[in-house]
């Protein structure tokens, strides 16, 4: 039994504990700071055998401008327009305030039923906000306890009526979404063609990351604006293309570990990491006017060392200062600083007007078809054999090293495997020269490529 629920209330009640407790995940940021959550997040939650698809929301501000408050409040609107249920939330222990009356009043107006929840419930201290809630004319309040769980048994007999028989899997929109995380235990060889590609998009912050997401989805899913940082919780979206399932992970802005001052920054930055590490293909947005600085290097080498396929991805390339120092200045960096992975994609592109963004997605299954690459044993162990005979391994020790054979032993990333007697002293250098000649000669441009030694057993060692 499949509906939706929507989580609203003003800023710091408890939404985004509730949206973990229920989901039995703690992938949304909790901070004691108000409005921690600004995009609306979507996750599997479930009471027992009640299944529902559940949506986190901003706190509801009493905001109509330009304000990022105002379009927080505009996304808020959008999640309780696609919701079967809400769980209108406020805090136990401060009572009921003004900003819980007028959004009160705002819902009871709305078509969508809504099921008063007081939070903070545990012990005596919300005893008083319990009693206030009966006058803003929601029904009977449900006693609740976000942290500690208390109160699970009434609220699954509240949001029962509201499940459907057969299962809805996509929203009013048409579109869906999945928790990130939600199959992070699966085995990278398990997954098959028809899974969704996992993209993750990353960069600096303000250098329009949600604004690209939006334009690849033609909708306003994403909260954007001129601030930096806007986006703090990694946001995962179902996307389909060309009939191709992908799962867009928009992620918050990375700066440099030495700026970060703000705990919520270390959480938001932990969170991008983790999308990283169970992404497949990871795009790197570069702002034209300064591609490629010490913190965008830094955070390229990071995907590289996890083992993603990168893409590059030049954004306001409409309003670069000058293209020809920017492409050249990119294309000296990648030299000088990424040689691991000569052949990177790069394409130039701006969000705001989409021009140039549909070269994006054909770059990333291109690599995303590299980073599924195997080569046959056979195949490669005769490139061995040219390949050792054109540039020998060095002499060590008792003599020269002499490589027995070579297989892959995986592949996202391809991943080879080298078997020789003294593995253990084949200099580094020797390892780079057959990983570039392997990228070049069966052509693996701009994949990580891994390579290890491994020593063979010796017949007569009893």
């Amino acid at each position: 039994m499949t509906f939706t629920v929507a989580v609203i209330g003003r800023p710091n009640v408890g939404k985004s504990t509730l949206f973990n407790r229920l989901t039995g995940k703690q992938h949304a940021i909790v901070d004691d700071t108000p409005g921690v959550t600004r995009d609306r997040r979507e996750g599997d939650g479930s009471i027992s055998d009640l299944s529902f698809r559940l949506i986190d929301t901003a706190g509801l501000e009493n905001a109509y401008d330009d304000s990022l408050e105002a379009r927080m409040r505009q996304q808020t609107e959008m999640a309780l327009a696609e919701a079967d249920v809400t769980l209108f939330l406020i805090d136990g222990r401060a009572g009921v305030v003004p900003l819980d009356e007028h959004f009160a009043n705002w819902l009871r107006k709305h078509p969508t039923p809504t099921l008063l929840v007081v939070n903070k419930c545990e012990g005596k201290a919300g005893k008083a906000g319990l009693y206030e809630s009966y006058g803003l004319g929601l029904g009977e309040p449900i006693p609740f306890s976000a942290e500690h769980g208390e109160g699970l048994s009434e609220l699954y007999d509240a949001l029962s009526p509201y499940a459907s028989e057969e299962p809805e899997l996509l929203g009013k929109d048409g579109s869906t979404e999945f928790d990130m995380a939600s199959e992070l235990d699966e085995a990278q060889e398990d997954e098959q063609s028809d899974q969704p590609l996992k993209l993750a998009i990353i960069g600096r912050p303000n250098v329009g990351k949600s604004t690209m997401i939006n334009k690849l989805l033609g909708q306003e899913r994403l909260l954007t604006g001129p601030e930096a940082g806007v986006t703090r919780d990694a946001i995962a979206v179902a996307w389909e293309y060309q009939g191709r399932e992908v799962r867009l992970v928009d992620t918050a802005g990375m700066r440099r570990k030495a700026r970060i001052k703000e705990k919520l920054e270390y959480m938001s930055v932990g969170d991008t990491l983790r999308s990283i590490r169970f992404a497949e293909v990871v795009i790197l947005v570069l702002d034209a006017n300064a591609p490629l600085d010490k913190q965008d290097l830094t955070i390229a080498r990071h995907v590289i060392e996890e083992g993603r396929a990168l893409i590059i991805a030049v954004n306001k390339w409409d309003i670069a200062d000058d293209r020809m120092v920017a492409a050249k200045r990119i294309e000296d960096r990648l030299q000088t600083s990424l040689p691991q992975v000569r052949g990177v994609p790069i394409v130039t592109c701006s969000s705001k007007t989409g021009k140039g963004l549909q070269k994006l997605m054909p770059a990333v299954l291109k690599a995303h078809e590299l980073w599924n690459t195997r080569i046959p044993t056979g195949a490669l162990n005769r490139w061995l054999a040219a390949t050792v005979d054109a540039h020998p391994p060095p002499v060590s020790g008792l003599g020269r090293i002499k490589l027995r054979y070579m297989t892959q032993a995986r592949t996202r990333p391809p991943t080879f495997a080298l078997f020789s007697s003294r593995a253990d002293k084949l200099p580094e250098s020797y390892f780079r020269y057959l990983v570039n000649e392997l990228r070049s000669d069966f052509n693996l441009p701009g994949i990580p490529i891994r390579m290890h030694g491994r020593k063979g057993d010796n017949p007569y060692v009893d």
